[in-house]
C-alpha cells in the first residue's frame, strides 16, 4: 500500500535559561515554553534548555527526527503488507503506521547506536521493532478492560475501529512480529549473541515483571489516585513507561558495541527520560483543563503524578528526572563528545515540546 510520510514542526517561542552538563552547556542555545501550576493563587514557571542548538552547532534535533522519521516509516510500512488474514493486518497497521506517532523510541535506539559508535544499520531492524511493541501495548492499554480509551492520538482507537476481538489478536501479533523482524533483518555485523542479549531485553521489558506489570498495578482496584502513595505512583510510570524508553537506549548501545559502563548508563537515562515525558504530559494536561479523569484520555488509569501528589511535587519530580538524565549525559559526553547532543535533545523536547512532531501516513 502506498505511504508517505510528514512532519510537522511548531517551534515555541520563549527563552529561558537552565545550564546542561558544563561539557555540553556551550552547545546550547535555550528556548522555553514554561510550565506554569497555581499554588496557593500564585502561577510557578518551569524553565529548562530546549532541544534547537545555536547556529555555530553541527547537530538540531528536529533535522535529525526528520530524517531518521522518514526511514523508520518506510521500514515500517514495508515490514507489515497486507496479507491473509487482512483484517488483523489492516488492524495492526492501522496502530503501527498511526498519524501522530512521533517515533521517538526508534529514534532514541538508532542515536544511541551512533553514540557508541555503531552503524545505524545495526540498529535499525531493532528501532523498528521498538516501534511495533510500543503500538502493540497502546492498543492493548486502550481496551476497554484495561485504560478504556476511545481515541488514541485524536482519532478512534484500534478496538474502536475493529473490534475488540481483532485489536487484540492485532497486538498480540504485533509483539512475535517485532521479534521475527530483529532476527531476520538484524545485518550479519552484529554478533548473535548481541540479538539475543536484545530480544531478551525487549521481552524483559513487555513481560511480567516490565509492562504489564505497570499495567497492572495501574488497574488495582483499591488503588484510588488519592490513596496513593508516592513510590506507587511513581512505580506505574516506571514499568508503564520508563521501561520502554530504557530499553531503547539500552538496545542501541548493545548494537554499538557499548560496553558495560555505558549500557548501564544508557539503561539509567532512557528510564529517567521516559518518566519525565509522562510526568510532564501528566503536568500539560492539568493545566489544560483535562484533569486527571481526562489524561491521556485514559478513562480508568491511576497513573496521574499531579493527581496522587499534586501540582508542586509533580514539578519537583520533574527536576529531579532531569537532574538524573544530565547525569548520565555528562558521562556519557565527556567520553563521546557531540555525539551525545541527540540523547541531550531528548531531555529537552521531553519537558519543552520545542517543536511537534507529527508523522502522516495513511494505510
Amino acid at each position: 500500500m502506498a505511504f508517505s510520510s510528514t512532519l510537522i514542526f511548531s517551534p515555541h517561542l520563549p527563552h529561558s535559561k537552565l545550564p546542561l552538563p558544563p561539557c555540553l552547556s556551550r552547545k546550547f542555545r535555550f528556548l522555553s515554553s514554561p510550565l506554569h501550576c497555581a499554588s496557593s493563587g500564585a502561577f510557578t514557571t518551569l524553565a529548562s534548555s530546549s532541544s534547537l542548538l545555536s547556529p555555530m552547532s553541527s547537530f538540531d534535533l528536529r533535522s535529525y527526527w526528520t530524517s531518521m522519521i522518514s526511514l523508520i516509516q518506510s521500514e515500517l510500512d514495508a515490514a507489515i503488507p497486507i496479507a491473509h488474514p487482512e483484517r488483523i493486518y489492516k488492524a495492526m497497521r492501522y496502530s503501527v503506521l498511526s498519524d501522530g506517532a512521533k517515533r521517538a523510541s526508534p529514534i532514541m535506539c538508532i542515536a544511541a547506536c551512533e553514540l557508541v559508535g555503531g552503524d545505524r544499520s545495526a540498529a535499525f531492524p531493532t528501532a523498528c521493532a521498538l516501534e511495533m511493541v510500543h503500538a502493540a501495548s497502546l492498543i492493548h492499554d486502550d481496551l476497554p478492560c484495561m485504560d478504556g480509551a476511545p481515541l488514541r492520538r485524536g482519532r478512534p482507537s484500534n478496538h474502536a475501529v475493529f473490534g475488540v476481538e481483532i485489536a487484540l489478536l492485532a497486538g498480540d501479533a504485533l509483539f512475535p512480529l517485532a521479534f521475527r523482524h530483529i532476527v531476520g533483518r538484524t545485518p550479519s555485523l552484529v554478533p548473535p549473541a548481541t540479538v539475543l542479549r536484545v530480544i531478551a531485553e525487549i521481552a524483559r521489558t513487555v513481560g511480567s515483571t516490565g509492562m504489564a506489570a505497570g499495567q497492572m498495578l495501574d488497574l488495582l482496584p483499591d488503588a484510588g489516585i488519592q490513596a496513593r502513595e508516592p513510590a506507587d505512583v511513581m512505580l506505574v510510570l516506571e514499568k508503564k513507561f520508563g521501561e520502554l524508553a530504557e530499553t531503547s537506549a539500552l538496545c542501541g548501545g548493545l548494537l554499538g558495541g557499548a560496553n558495560a559502563e555505558e549500557t548501564a548508563a544508557l539503561r539509567r537515562y532512557g528510564r529517567a527520560v521516559g518518566v519525565l515525558y509522562e510526568v510532564v504530559d501528566d503536568i500539560l494536561m492539568e493545566q489544560r483543563g483535562a484533569g486527571s479523569n481526562g489524561h491521556s484520555g485514559k478513562m480508568k488509569s491511576n497513573a496521574s503524578v499531579v493527581g496522587a501528589l499534586g501540582m508542586d511535587r509533580a514539578m519537583e519530580i520533574v527536576d529531579e528526572l532531569k537532574e538524573k538524565a544530565k547525569k548520565e549525559l555528562k558521562y556519557l559526553g565527556d567520553k563521546f563528545g557531540d555525539g551525545v547532543l541527540p540523547l541531550c535533545g531528548f531531555v529537552d523536547y521531553a519537558v519543552e515540546r520545542g517543536f511537534v512532531v507529527e508523522a502522516v501516513g495513511r494505510t
